[in-house]
C-alpha cells in the first residue's frame, strides 16, 4: 500500500539547498512513499480576518493538498537560529480553521540544511515544538542534518556525494518505517 507524503520545503529561494535536498530525498524514496512538494511561497500570510467562507484560494489549495497526505517531510534552513517565517506561516495556515487542522495525526520528519556547518540545528529542534502542538509524531531517531549542503550538491542540485546519498536514503526508508509503525 502506497502512502502520500508532503514534501514541505522552508526556503523560497530560487536554487534552494533544501529544496534539491528534498527533491533528492523523493528520488531516493521507496516506491511505497509517493512523495509530493506542496509549494508555500504563494501562501498570504495567516490572518483570522481572512478565514471566512471564501478564505485566501492558495490557502484553500494548501490545505487540500496536504490533507491528501498522509505523512510530511519537512527540509529546511535556519533562519536567526530558528525556522523561515514561511515556514511557520504555513504551519499557521494548515492549523485553522480551529478543529480543522490539517496536521493532527500526521507521522513528520525533519532534515534541515545549511551551507555552514551547525546544518541547521536550531531551526531543526525548534520546528519539532510547534509539530508536539499540532499533533504530529515527529521521528526522533535517526536525525538529519546537512551541514556545508552547497559542497555536497553539483550546479544541477543533484548530490555528488555517495555518503550523503546513503545517509538520505537511510534517512527517508526510516521514515518509511515510522510512517508505518505511527499509522499502524
Amino acid at each position: 500500500m502506497s502512502v502520500r507524503v508532503a514534501l514541505i520545503v522552508g526556503s523560497l529561494r530560487e536554487g534552494s539547498y533544501s529544496r534539491a535536498i528534498g527533491l533528492e530525498m523523493k528520488a531516493l524514496a521507496a516506491p511505497e512513499l509517493e512523495v509530493e512538494l506542496v509549494e508555500i511561497g504563494d501562501l498570504p500570510l495567516y490572518n483570522p480576518d481572512l478565514e471566512t467562507e471564501t478564505p485566501p484560494a492558495p490557502w484553500v489549495r494548501f490545505r487540500d493538498a496536504v490533507a491528501e497526505t498522509q505523512a510530511v517531510l519537512f527540509v529546511t534552513p535556519e533562519y536567526n537560529r530558528s525556522i523561515p517565517g514561511a515556514l511557520k506561516n504555513a504551519l499557521d495556515v494548515g492549523s485553522r480553521p480551529y478543529g480543522h487542522s490539517i496536521w493532527s495525526g500526521k507521522p513528520a520528519a525533519i532534515v534541515s540544511v545549511s551551507p555552514g556547518a551547525l546544518a541547521a540545528f536550531g531551526a531543526n529542534h525548534h520546528l519539532r515544538q510547534p509539530l508536539v502542538f499540532l499533533n504530529m509524531p515527529t521521528m526522533a531517531q535517526p536525525e538529519a542534518y546537512i551541514g556545508n549542503v552547497a559542497d555536497l550538491l553539483d550546479e544541477h542540485g543533484k548530490l555528488k556525494n555517495d555518503g550523503t546519498r546513503d545517509f538520505l536514503k537511510g534517512f527517508i526508508d526510516a521514515f518509511s518505517g515510522w510512517i508505518d509503525k505511527t499509522k499502524g
